[in-house]
């Protein structure tokens, strides 16, 4: 249960305590198994309760009590990520289970990394056309005291 909490955190990149469709697509693609658009509105729609086009915590969670049942196609979207995001204690040991945590969590550390450069790239090119039309303004002004 603590792994299943511990995916959901790590792609709610919105902070919302829900994963939509961009944040399963890219939890998707990083844990091996991309989907198609319509894959991973197939995912939602198939453990989406209250229907809002988002996956809760619960809802998540459904997903496991459904592989767990059998009502999962193996190779199906959810059938993947029950797979991908599972790990038996028993089988692993602690130890191997806190090697999986911790390398999980420096992956998602060098994913930030990356968003947070792209980030403030995008900051800097926003600032950059702002002063850009700020200059333009300015000569146009200047310009005009001529006409």
């Amino acid at each position: 249960m603590l792994k299943t909490y511990v995916e959901l955190i790590w792609y709610d990149v919105g902070n919302d305590g829900y994963l939509d469709l961009a944040e399963l697509k890219i939890m998707m693609e990083k844990l091996g198994a991309p989907q198609t658009h319509l894959g991973l509105k197939g995912m939602i729609a198939e453990v989406d309760e209250d229907k809002d086009g988002k996956i809760s915590f619960r809802e998540f969670l459904l997903i496991y009590r459904k592989a767990h049942a059998g009502e999962l196609i193996s190779d199906s979207g959810l059938g993947q990520l029950a797979r991908l995001t599972e790990i038996n204690v028993d089988e692993v040991g602690v130890g191997g289970a806190k090697t999986f945590f911790e390398a999980k969590i420096e992956q998602q550390l060098r994913t930030n990394k990356f968003h947070d450069e792209i980030r403030q790239e995008q900051e800097e090119r926003r600032r950059m056309e702002e002063e850009r039309v700020l200059r333009r303004q300015q000569f146009q002004q200047r310009a005009a005291v001529f006409q």
